[in-house]
């Protein structure tokens, strides 16, 4: 490959008159050696050719000692000091010394494009077009620097073709041997809240001779837990297990199982599954659990029960996966209204009502608010525990509570007697901004109103003017139908062991952005996804000496990092695990009773994700009996800290009746 000689020097950075006649003194452009003016400084740039393993590499560099001065001290120095200064500088010695230098910089680069596979010479020959005043010095770090880049440039190009032949998502559903291996027919039950599709799947589920129930929520899967214990379809109460991420109750001989849908064991065959709320494919952080579900669950009948607008998504997934599938749409059992006009006022509200807002401040408002009107209120938000929420809910049930406050949480896993929703917004932060709710989500919230056998209908009303206009246009919209494609697919273990068995990479920051971006998706169907949570915590997680398994593992422990006392502890259980250290739980040295109601709920959280850990790695977090008790505990205290705020608002309200 041939290279161009080095550039002449522009013009205006050629020594003046004096100068000159200084280098034609010394003879200096017969030695290759200019005297400059460049960038606020006066120096000496060496020119010639080094050889290295059969390289002839041309340079024009500034030697160590080639800065001479400043220009205004320069101009200064008589002609005498200018001349001694510049033969002591531009000596054969140096001119040596440089060529050197350059010689085991040029070897030094070659060797290392080598082991890359690089052409050194795409490198070396900036040495001799560089036009600048820094010392060779800079120049070769700055070389260096570039071949680092371009080495792991390369290598990242490597490791990314390697990551595409090593995992193909086309054959993701292949993943399941059991599913794969055995017959399976679906049948979708697809309708709006309060159309009994999921009490028709639970049916089917409990007279059939084996089966797991998949459930979005821990309360959804001991809500069903429990009704299946309850059936006896045959002549005998079920044997049924509950496993969700932070509780087992194993059963010998269990026949049934319900389960959270992440906790799916796709290696034991049932003959009936149930997948519960199935529209949860579409979502964006779980989504990926759903596509699992459909595609690993071993039962010979699985049961999909959702929305309607899941349908084209469930007839795309069947078809690939080259199941039979029945679909049966089914109607609301109660009809479902708009009211005439707004609540508007706080007196306005009546018994049966749920009371919808959508952060866990606006709940505990609404509720003092609703308490000192004289209404007893029961509490439901997503920070409450599972246990406390059934309290509440089932405190509303009873009739000791007349009105329930909470979250869009009611919207899933409680079935209570509601007459009618409130919606005291139709505006939800969602992490980033505040923005107006979607059709779907106002539609699932205001379908838990009208309980069949109970109400007639169901009503839905704003409180204010503004939110009944913005709920009756919601409930009119027309609801979009999920994708067919894009079913999203998350790393398990064996996909980041086999990246990193082809890459060499330790690192999960790096191996979960290898499966997001570099494995094989050939038409799309099923698609990478990882959370931005996961992500994140994989970068601290790479600072500790913790092996791929680990960090996978402790990637996704349900703790919030938006809560300083959970974050603290995750990152404590992380670092004591690094050091090879049992994290064992102590009973609080402080009683729960003196603690806010912020602070029971955080530790209910605690407690709950330590037993989360302790059921994947025993060893290290050996306390599980004594975190399910305290989670117990703290839950209980929960529930006892809202009753009792209740009742001192009542209380108050009582005072000024008087």
């Amino acid at each position: 490959m041939s290279h161009p000689s080095p550039a002449p020097i522009p013009p205006q950075d050629s020594a003046g008159d004096d100068d000159e006649f200084l280098c034609r003194e010394l003879g200096l452009q017969a030695k290759g050696v200019q005297l400059l003016k460049m960038e606020g400084r006066v120096f000496l740039r060496f020119s010639g050719h080094a050889n290295a393993d059969g390289l002839s590499v041309p340079y024009a560099l500034v030697p160590s000692q080639g800065v001479l001065a400043r220009p205004a001290k320069w101009r200064k120095m008589d002609a005498p000091a200018r001349l001694q200064l510049v033969r002591e500088r531009a000596g054969d010695a140096a001119i040596a010394e440089l060529r050197q230098h350059v010689a085991d910089f040029a070897s030094d680069v070659a060797r290392q494009c080598d082991d890359v596979g690089l052409d050194a010479m795409t490198l070396l020959h900036t040495l001799a077009d560089l036009q600048t005043s820094d010392p060779a010095g800079l120049v070769f770090d700055r070389i260096r620097q570039r071949l680092v880049h371009a080495a792991e440039r390369q290598r990242e190009e490597r490791h990314a073709a390697r990551t595409k032949e090593s995992i193909n998502l086309a054959e993701y559903p292949s993943s399941f041997e059991v599913a794969r291996r055995m017959p399976r027919r679906f049948v979708a039950l697809l309708g709006p809240t309060n159309s009994g599709k999921t009490h028709r799947a639970i049916e089917a589920l409990a007279k059939a001779r084996s089966g797991i129930y998949l459930a979005p929520l821990r309360l959804l899967a001991l809500e069903n837990y429990e009704r299946m214990q309850s059936a006896a379809p045959h002549g005998k109460p079920l044997a049924v297990s509950l496993v969700t991420g932070e509780e087992r109750r194993i059963v010998d001989g269990a026949t049934h199982v319900a389960s959270t849908v992440e906790m799916l064991d796709s290696g034991t065959r049932v003959e009936v599954a149930v997948i519960d709320e199935i529209q949860m494919l579409a979502d964006r952080d779980r989504g990926a659990a759903w596509t699992a579900a459909v595609c690993g669950a071993p039962a010979s009948v699985v049961y999909l029960v959702g929305a309607p607008e899941a349908r084209r998504a469930i007839e795309a997934l069947a078809e690939r996966l080259e199941c039979p599938l029945e679909v049966h749409l089914l109607k609301r059992k109660a009809p479902l209204s708009m009211e005439a006009g707004a609540v508007r006022k706080l007196r306005s509200l009546r018994r049966g009502d749920a009371v919808i807002a959508f952060s866990r401040r606006e709940v505990l408002m609404w509720r003092d608010l609703i308490t000192e009107t004289g209404l007893s209120v029961a509490t439901v938000y997503g920070n409450l525990s599972p246990e406390v929420r059934r309290a509440q809910a089932q405190r509303f049930r009873d009739g000791l509570a007349d009105i329930v406050v909470g979250t869009d949480a009611l919207a899933m896993g409680l079935n209570m007697p509601i007459a009618r929703i409130v919606m005291t917004t139709s505006v939800k932060f969602n992490g980033q901004e505040e923005e107006e709710i979607s059709a779907s989500l106002a539609r699932q919230i205001a379908g838990r109103a009208g309980r069949f056998g109970v109400h007639e209908e169901g009503l839905v009303a704003g409180y204010d003017d503004e939110t009944h206009a913005v709920m009756r246009s919601l409930l009119k919209e027309k609801l979009p139908a999920l994708n067919t494609s894009g079913f999203a697919v998350a790393p398990s273990l064996e996909h980041l062991h086999r990246i990193a068995a082809v890459t060499g990479e330790t690192s999960l920051g790096k191996l979960l952005k290898r499966f997001a971006h570099n494995i094989d998706v050939p038409d799309g169907f099923f698609y990478p996804r990882i959370t931005e949570d996961q992500s994140a915590r994989a970068v601290w997680l790479d600072t500790l000496p913790l092996s791929v398994a680990e960090k996978f593992t402790l990637s996704l422990v349900p703790v919030s990092a938006k809560v300083p006392s959970l974050q603290k502890a995750w990152e404590h259980w992380a670092t004591s695990l690094s050091r090879q250290k049992a994290t064992h739980l102590q009973r609080h040295n402080a009683s729960l009773s003196w603690q806010n109601l912020q602070e029971v709920e955080d530790t209910c959280r605690l407690y709950s994700a330590y037993a989360w850990l302790a059921y994947r790695l025993p060893e290290y977090f050996p306390s599980i009996e004594l975190a399910q008790q305290l989670s117990r505990e703290a839950s209980e205290r929960v529930d006892a800290i809202l009753q009792a705020q209740n009742a001192a608002a009542r209380r108050r309200h009582d005072k000024k009746s008087r």
